[in-house]
Parts: structure tokens; C-alpha cells; sequence
């Protein structure tokens, strides 16, 4: 059994009662496994941040700057063995996993910007409308934090989480997904080979047992996960319990708009690109196609041409442009949706079945004319499952649209920019691209509204989640 877990500036074997098999989903093989962090592990994390915090939290923002793009470096160094690692553990083609790598590089440099400056912009004073005051502003870490990240963009959600963290002076213990727990091991092995001081990061990966440990520890002051809502409201009520705050990103079931200016082979790129990124495991995906009724039946035709063109297969093995799903258990899950969307009567044009091949294999999948009372419409399935539905005007798009009880992002596609625009002032959700790709960038921010989450991530917002404003009034007289 390999030593999974980083505590206190140490690898140690883990001691809870369930071990960890860690598969390789285009195989259905295992290639690792190891056993999980118990409860007390978890606690020795914990304890070894609060013991670190003071001397993290004092030291120059300069030099926690230093240490985050020292992060960035060492990505770098590793990149091949971490992009073949995310092939094999996650399934993603090589050119998401580069996208990857490339997205927590970029992040960790952003935040070294960030605190690059940190201690220059404390004491600020803060004008006063009465006399014989002055007043000025601190932002402090608000101290130990537990990071509780997701498998399907596990480098990446880690990234976002961990670099703003630090860049604030908030020790970090971090607990991977049990579905993917190595790739974040690389922040450990980094951690050491910076000299980044002892317990400032811990990583305790497992199961349940672990995320609940961590989620309902006394010692933690603040909690950020991203996962589904199912957990994530136990990880709010946790926090509940203990007055602190929290950090959500949870699930979606986002809406890609299409009017009939569009330009149909563009449009087709990204809405192919918004359901079969990562196989449709994404909170962001993009599964409700509303399109203008002037230009479906074309459109149709051409989705399912570009479905059927999709290389779907081992990104071990050759190129292709989607890999299979992460798990079984999400395998299971989806395919469990063909069989309700074949009970409801809907219409497949595309898919709706899996592969031959060993793995998690599905095949990306199109539904048309999907009535709203269906559960495919309205249910996240987290898989590449498009369904479509068609509306005559912007207001009827708009309010098909709202109408879901998440709010995390969403496309408009139109060559008219003014109206584009317009729509994507009314829609309620957290991020809105207007003829793109799925293109995240770190100075913007990331989060939902409705179901989809509290809090925002990435930017300037992202730092500010893991800050607490403190105000010092004096009296002159």
C-alpha cells in the first residue's frame, strides 16, 4: 500500500477500514489502490494547519507569492506525467488533460500576482464622515480551511481552491476524491520539494468517512466544496452547526441558446464542445438545447452528423475526441437515463446506448422535441446527453431557459450582438458565453445562483472568499 496522505509535512499510510481501488475507466481495471485517511488522521491534519497558521499567515506576501509560483514551476515540470495520469485515471483525451495542466498553471501564477501585493494595500485608511475618528481597512486569512474537490476536473477544482487559500495565509487540508485521488498528490510531493513550511497543506483522501470527518471537524473555519448538491447541502449543514462560513459550487442543468441568425457549423462546434467535454461530466454542460423553430430541423441534421463523427474511445490508445465516463458508478448512472428516456417515449437520433469496447464506454447522445415534464429535461445526468426543445421567440427562450431550479451558466448564439447580449443580461445564472466555447478564464469568476451554489470562484472573488475584513477605529481626542 502506497502512503497516500500528507500530513504535516509527511507521507503516511492511512489507517481508516476501507481500502481505496483506483480505476482506470477505459480498461474498467484497477491500476492502484491504497487505504484511506480515518477520522484521527484527519484531525492530525487539522490540528497541524491551526499549528501552522501563525507563522503562514504573518509570513511576507511576497514570499507566499514566491512559494504559489513555485507551485506553477513545478506543474510544469511535471506536465507529461501529470497529463498521462489524468488519460488514465479520469479518461480525458490529451488535449483536455493539457488543458488542464495548463489551467492550474495559470491559476497558481494568478494568485502569486494577487499576493504579490497583499501586504502593500492592508491599513488602508477608510475615510469617516464624523471628526476625531480615522478608521482603517485589514483583510485577513480567515484561518484553517477544508477543501473538499470533485473527480472530474480534479487538478483543476484543486487549483482554484488551494492557490487563492494560500495567497490569502490560510493553511489548507485538502481532501481529493476517492474516484481520483493521485493526481492531487502532486501538491504534496511540490509542497516538499519547495520547503513549504510543515502543515501549511495536508491532503487526506478517502471515502465518505474522510469527507465527513473533515466536514464536521470543530477546528475548521471555513469549507469549500464543489460536488453535488446531495452533498453539498450535508457540507452546509455542517457548517451550519458550527457558524462558519462556506464555499458551494454544485450542480447545473445549463441552457445553450440558438437563434436562427446563427451560423449552423459554428453553432454545431460549440454545442457539441459544451455536452462532450470530458464526456458531459461537467457541472457547466450545456444538456438543454433551445433552438429557434426557423432553423431546428437543419440543425438537428447536423448535430447528429457531428455526433456520429465523434471518435469515442481509449485516450491511451489513440486520438480521440471523447474518452469514457470516470467510474462505473457514473457509467450506471447515465445509462440508467437511456432506459428512462426509452420508458418516456422520447426521440433518439443519436446514441442512447454504450460501447462494445472494455470501460465505461457511452456513446454522446441526442434527444429532440424533449417535453418540459420530462425527467432528462430537468434532472442533471452528468454525462454527454443533449436534449432539445424548440421556442419562436426571445422571450419564450428566455423564460424556458429560467425556468430550472439551477443557475450556473449558459450560451446564447447569435450573429445579432445586441440581442445576444440582452439575453444574456436576463438569464439567472453565474456565467454566460455568447458565441464561444466553454472558454474559463482565472480573472473571471466561477459560481452559480438558484441550486447551483454560494460564493464565487477564480478572480479577485475568488481571494476575497478566503479573506476576512477587519476594521480598526481610533479615536483622536
Amino acid at each position: 500500500m502506497i502512503p497516500a496522505h500528507y500530513i504535516n509535512g509527511r507521507w503516511v499510510a492511512g489507517e481508516a477500514d476501507e481500502c481505496i481501488t483506483v480505476y482506470d475507466p477505459a480498461l474498467g481495471q484497477p491500476f492502484a489502490e491504497f487505504i484511506g485517511a480515518s477520522p484521527a488522521q484527519v484531525d492530525q491534519a487539522i490540528v497541524a494547519a491551526r499549528q501552522a497558521l501563525a507563522g503562514w499567515r504573518t509570513l511576507a506576501s511576497t514570499q507566499r507569492a514566491a512559494y504559489l509560483r513555485g507551485f506553477a514551476e513545478q506543474l510544469e515540470q511535471r506536465r507529461e506525467a501529470l497529463i498521462a495520469l489524468q488519460m488514465q485515471n479520469n479518461g480525458k483525451p490529451r488535449h483536455e488533460a493539457v488543458v488542464d495542466i495548463d489551467d492550474a498553471v495559470a491559476t497558481f501564477n494568478y494568485y502569486a500576482d494577487l499576493a504579490q501585493g497583499l501586504d502593500e494595500r492592508q491599513d488602508r485608511d477608510v475615510p469617516l464622515s464624523a471628526k476625531g475618528f480615522n478608521a482603517r481597512t485589514r483583510l485577513e486569512p480567515v484561518g484553517v480551511v477544508g477543501l473538499i474537490v470533485p473527480w472530474n476536473f480534479p487538478l483543476i477544482t484543486s487549483a482554484w481552491k488551494l492557490a487563492p487559500a494560500l495567497a490569502a495565509g490560510c493553511t489548507v487540508v485538502l481532501k481529493p476524491s476517492e474516484i481520483t485521488p493521485l493526481i492531487e498528490q502532486a501538491y504534496g510531493h511540490i509542497a516538499e520539494a519547495l520547503g513549504l513550511p510543515a502543515g501549511v497543506l495536508n491532503i487526506v483522501g478517502g471515502k465518505a468517512e474522510t469527507g465527513a470527518a473533515l466536514s464536521n471537524h470543530p477546528g475548521i473555519d471555513k469549507l469549500s466544496f464543489t460536488g453535488s448538491n446531495n452533498i453539498g447541502s450535508q457540507v452546509m449543514r455542517s457548517s451550519a452547526a458550527h457558524c462558519r462560513p462556506v464555499t458551494l459550487e454544485l450542480g447545473g442543468k445549463s441552457a445553450i441558446l440558438v437563434f436562427d441568425d446563427c451560423d449552423l457549423d459554428q453553432a454545431v462546434e460549440w454545442i457539441v464542445a459544451g455536452i462532450c467535454w470530458n464526456a458531459g461530466q461537467m457541472c457547466s454542460a450545456t444538456s438543454r438545447l433551445l433552438v429557434q423553430d426557423g432553423i431546428a430541423d437543419e440543425l438537428i441534421v447536423r448535430l447528429k452528423r457531428a455526433f456520429e463523427k465523434l471518435r469515442v474511445g481509449n485516450p491511451l490508445t489513440g486520438e480521440v475526441d471523447m474518452g469514457p465516463l470516470t467510474s462505473q458508478a457514473q457509467w450506471a448512472k447515465v445509462t440508467e437515463y437511456f432506459d428512462i428516456a426509452h420508458v418516456e417515449g422520447l426521440q433518439c437520433v443519436s446514441g442512447g446506448d454504450v460501447q462494445r469496447d472494455p470501460g465505461w464506454f457511452v456513446n454522446p447522445t441526442l434527444y429532440v422535441d424533449v417535453p418540459l415534464t420530462s425527467r432528462l429535461w430537468h434532472e442533471e445526468i452528468f454525462g454527454p446527453v443533449l436534449c432539445t426543445h424548440r421556442f419562436g421567440s426571445q422571450a419564450e427562450a428566455l423564460a424556458l431557459a429560467n425556468d430550472s431550479r439551477f443557475g450556473l451558466v449558459a450560451t446564447v448564439i447569435s450573429s445579432d450582438l445586441e440581442r445576444a447580449e440582452r439575453v444574456a443580461n436576463a438569464l439567472e445564472v453565474g456565467h454566460v458565453w455568447i458565441n464561444s466555447i466553454q472558454a474559463v478564464f482565472v480573472e473571471t469568476s466561477w459560481g452559480g445562483t438558484k441550486g447551483s451554489g454560494i460564493g464565487r470562484e477564480l478572480g479577485p472573488w475568488g481571494l476575497s472568499a478566503y479573506q476576512s475584513v477587519k476594521h480598526v477605529t481610533r479615536c483622536l481626542g
